[in-house]
């Protein structure tokens, strides 16, 4: 499914909600969403979880809500900076200057966090504790790890990524940024490799700003 682009709709007032429900509330009827649907090495990795999100900016943050239902669920990573996409996790990369760094940020079901920036995979400047702090995660799961269950699973985590942590300046926006929104659990009994932007490597590299696509911010 290839979707190469995504308007955000300016939504200030969810600076003003402190309830995760009211947040998610307002992006189910008024944010942009997309599907989290290519499966990009069928061959190998056929299961697709369905997965969505609804997304929105403000003066100071993105917002974004993932959804997913799936058959099997996994959370042991509960320290911050651990391997979260082993879980059962979803991911926001995003490139805010053309051309510049791009920002991983991947969490869990339950919010543990691994984030970092670069230019090139192999050198990771790694989030410090104190910038991980200022990303704000509510997990329908809760916060305690546990080990793989099976079933039929619905979940969501509701992320906000303050604006200044990626670089950007709120009175001087880009008209967009650059990013890939992705799902995966690779150390689950059905692990898969999912985008929003459609990816065309021999094998699982969700590190390539090259396939990433085009997410504008909308006018208030």
């Amino acid at each position: 499914m290839n979707q190469p682009k995504l308007t955000l709709p300016r939504i200030d007032s969810l600076d003003t909600l402190a309830d995760p429900d009211a947040i998610i509330a307002m992006l189910d009827d008024k944010g942009a969403r997309g599907e989290i649907a290519s499966v990009n090495w069928p061959g190998k990795y056929p299961y697709r979880p369905m997965t969505s999100f609804s997304a929105a900016y403000t003066d100071e943050a993105i917002y974004i809500d993932f959804l997913v239902r799936c058959n099997y669920l996994r959370a042991e990573n509960y320290v911050d900076q651990s391997p979260v996409s082993e879980d059962s996790c979803v991911e926001f990369f995003v490139e805010p200057h053309e051309g510049g760094e791009y920002w991983n940020f991947e969490f869990n079901c339950i919010g543990t966090i691994n984030a970092s920036h670069r230019r090139e995979r192999p050198v990771p400047t790694r989030l410090a504790a104190a910038e991980l702090g200022q990303v704000r995660r509510y997990a329908s799961c809760g916060t305690r790890p546990f080990r793989e269950l099976e079933g039929l699973f619905t979940w969501n985590l509701l992320v906000v990524i303050p604006l200044g942590l990626i670089g950007l300046d709120r009175a001087n926006l880009p008209d967009k940024i650059r990013g890939n929104f992705y799902k995966c659990a690779s150390a689950t009994s059905e692990p898969h490799y999912l985008s929003w932007k459609p990816i065309t490597t021999d094998k699982p590299d969700f590190h390539r700003p090259e396939f990433f696509g085009d997410i504008y911010f909308g006018k208030s």
